[in-house]
């Protein structure tokens, strides 16, 4: 018990001294968060005050709360806004998250480490990942990485341990696998690249195994569903069109090399050095081959008992999973550096059981009983390692930027203090300014200013002129952005709409400007009394959609708090009580409820449509949508194919074959591959 508790001890000091480093440097750190990192604090912003515990927010129910998580999922971000509650909302305050989530990964590594072999290994493995650079980078670094992969070691260590014929096939212990499965699944998407090959090994040996195991197999699967099911079945849609937008669109984009290059295979085993450091790769894959070599030649294994400690089935379900996993990885077409952090815990426990083969080695060609040989190779590890992990560090510190964005922040708060509820046009965007981060300073402390960014498209201009309060322009470097901003930027500065009201000095001798409508200039666009108009586009089918769906896509960006919302439900409501039969009122509650992401009351407003217009065969095509987007493709299937006896519409054809094959009326398949090709073609026709 001693020696248990002194081991953990141990462990525990060296998270201590891990997060004494990493709070040194958020002490010094003076940077703006950028892009993804101000996205994630917004999300832990969103997420804390839906719980009622930031200022600025309160309980509003469990669907509202499902709500903020429409592309990624909200496990990292209800726990990083519950630690936002108690340490506070600036970023160095908020990066305490990190340094709980890495005290969840040393105590997994530990535990894992422990399985495979025992305390000394876990220890020398433990101390590996607290100073390497990739890790130890994302522990300054504001993004899921750190959850995700601490979340994977504890999920792939529990398996492992519930898998073992000798001392697993526990209850409890596949409970606690599954927990920790949906907690990793519930981080972000992208755990599937690990868990999908992983359980596909873990099915394979459980189906040779007692029925016990396979009960506990089906239930286990049966518990992940169940824990990840709310948030998928609510934010399906959204996922995968944000899916898409993040693995395919964004490696198109980013040039990312195509999965039949050599390129794409290499792609992440040449960062290897840089993540790990090259002398503890080296020793470790050197120490590695010793190991196996050792072991499949006896004769050079004068003291075979120093592998008694070993766990053959772990190390084997360590190395298969591990390489199923990179594998996997390598499949995905977006490439960055961060991806495969995940799959950096096991391999390090791997080379860490390199460095100890050459401390047995040392142990036998000196023919001691000392540990010095391990001391030692701990210390050299230590060394090795160091210097690229002050580097990355340093590199840290390299990439962060300063700038004007709180005076700026806070010169729009400051104008209208009784008006809380305020939305900021960013034209530009680079690192130190962008819609995100202007939404994360701009809600601080319970703040209500949110950042959005037009100019992605000439059609923005008329918009902004014609609504927009406060907006803010670059000189010089525009960041990111196309050439239809350089437009905007114009438009502002000579439409004699918007007056300069300060400019604020930046690096290389560039500027921002914020701007603002002048009073006497007043706004021309009263959104709230044209939506109900815009909404009886819908009636029109596809020629309605895209323009609808543009139009409140530009107002999304000018409104950021979608105040309009509340005076069209109120009026739609108060003409529905008067006239039920309202078919302008019908049209408007069921585009505020699609908006709103709430199909089944759509669903109900266009039964009430398809009852008032029955000639019309778009409220029967979108309330088949809406079922399916309920997970009720069988009722979907039902409403479209009534509907297209009697309209005859190639699209609800397509719709009805789409639900009937989801529903699993499979034998629809043959006509399926033919209407929904035949609908996306007519669907693209009309635009």
């Amino acid at each position: 018990m001693k020696v248990f508790a002194r081991f953990w001890f141990l462990i525990g000091l060296i998270w201590l001294f891990a997060t004494i480093s990493d709070r040194s440097w958020w002490h010094h750190y003076n940077s703006i968060p950028s892009w993804d990192q101000a996205d994630y604090l917004n999300s832990a912003l969103d997420h804390g005050r839906a719980l009622g515990i930031l200022a600025g927010g309160k309980w509003q129910g469990f669907q509202a709360l499902l709500d903020l998580s429409p592309k990624i999922p909200p496990l990292a971000s209800l726990i990083n806004g519950s630690v936002i509650a108690i340490a506070g909302d600036a970023p160095k305050q908020a990066a305490w998250s990190l340094s709980i989530w890495n005290g969840l990964l040393l105590a997994s590594t530990a535990g894992w480490g422990i399985y495979l072999r025992g305390k000394s290994l876990s220890l020398l493995s433990v101390a590996f990942i607290a100073i390497t650079p990739a890790l130890l980078q994302l522990r300054s670094d504001y993004v899921l990485e750190m959850p995700l992969t601490a979340c994977l070691t504890l999920t792939l260590w529990r398996l492992g341990c519930w898998l073992d014929p000798h001392k697993g096939g526990q209850w409890w212990q596949a409970l606690i696998a599954a927990i920790a499965c949906t907690a990793a699944l519930l981080i972000k998407q992208s755990a599937l690249l690990i868990l999908l090959p992983s359980l596909f090994v873990a099915t394979a040996i459980v189906l040779r195994r007692n029925q016990s195991s396979k009960w506990q197999l089906i239930c286990g699967i049966g518990l992940v569903i169940s824990g990840v099911l709310p948030w998928l079945r609510h934010n399906w849609i959204t996922t995968l069109g944000g899916t898409n937008r993040a693995v395919i669109e964004s490696a198109n984009r980013e040039g990312d090399p195509s999965l039949l290059t050599l390129e794409n295979w290499i792609w992440y085993p040449r960062l290897l050095p840089e993540q790990i450091g090259l002398v503890v790769l080296i020793i470790g894959l050197s120490g590695g081959l010793l190991w196996i070599l050792m072991r499949t030649q006896p004769k050079i294994n004068s003291r075979k008992k120093n592998d008694d400690h070993d766990n053959p089935f772990a190390w084997r379900w360590l190395i298969i999973t591990f390489f199923a996993s990179w594998l996997f990885t390598s499949l995905s077409p977006n490439k960055d550096g961060r991806y495969i952090t995940p799959l950096l815990p096991p391999l390090i426990l791997l080379l860490s059981r390199g460095w100890w083969q050459w401390g047995l080695w040392a142990k036998d060609q000196f023919q001691t009983r000392s540990n010095l040989p391990f001391a030692i190779a701990l210390l050299l590890g230590f060394s090795a390692v160091l210097p690229t992990a002050r580097k990355a560090h340093h590199e840290m510190f390299k990439k962060g930027k300063s700038g004007p964005l709180k005076d700026i922040v806070q010169e729009v708060a400051n104008a209208y203090p009784n008006s809380p509820k305020k939305t900021l046009i960013v034209v530009p965007s680079t690192p130190d300014l962008n819609q995100h981060n202007v939404s994360y300073f701009g809600r601080r402390n319970g703040g209500q200013l949110v950042g959005r960014q037009l100019g992605s498209n000439k059609k923005d201009i008329g918009p902004l002129l014609s609504q927009a309060e406060w907006v803010v322009l670059a000189e010089g470097d525009q960041g990111s952005v196309r050439k239809s901003a350089l437009l905007l930027d114009k438009a502002v500065r000579t439409s004699n709409i918007f007056t300069e009201i300060r400019r604020f000095k930046r690096e290389n001798e560039n500027s921002y400007s914020l701007w603002k409508r002048r009073k006497d200039v007043p706004k021309t666009n009263n959104f709230d009394k044209r939506f109900p108009q815009l909404a009886l586009g819908l009636a029109e089918g596809p020629k309605g959609i895209e323009t609808v769906f543009a139009e409140v896509a530009i107002q999304h960006m000018l409104d950021g708090h979608f105040t309009y919302r509340i005076p069209v439900q109120q009026e739609a409501l108060k003409r529905l009580k008067e006239n039920s039969n309202d078919i302008e009122a019908r049209w408007t509650m069921s585009l505020l409820a699609i908006l709103a992401n709430r199909p089944s009351e759509a669903a109900k407003e266009f039964s009430h449509l398809q009852a008032l217009i029955p000639t019309n065969p778009w409220p029967s095509a979108y309330k088949s949508l809406m079922n399916l987007a309920c997970w009720n493709p069988w009722e979907g299937a039902r409403v479209a194919d009534q509907a297209h006896k009697k309209h005859n519409n190639p699209i609800l054809k397509a719709l009805g074959d789409l639900n009937g094959v989801l529903g699993g009326a499979l034998w629809r398949l043959p006509s399926a591959s033919r209407s929904i090709p035949n609908a996306f073609k007519l669907f693209s026709q009309t635009q």
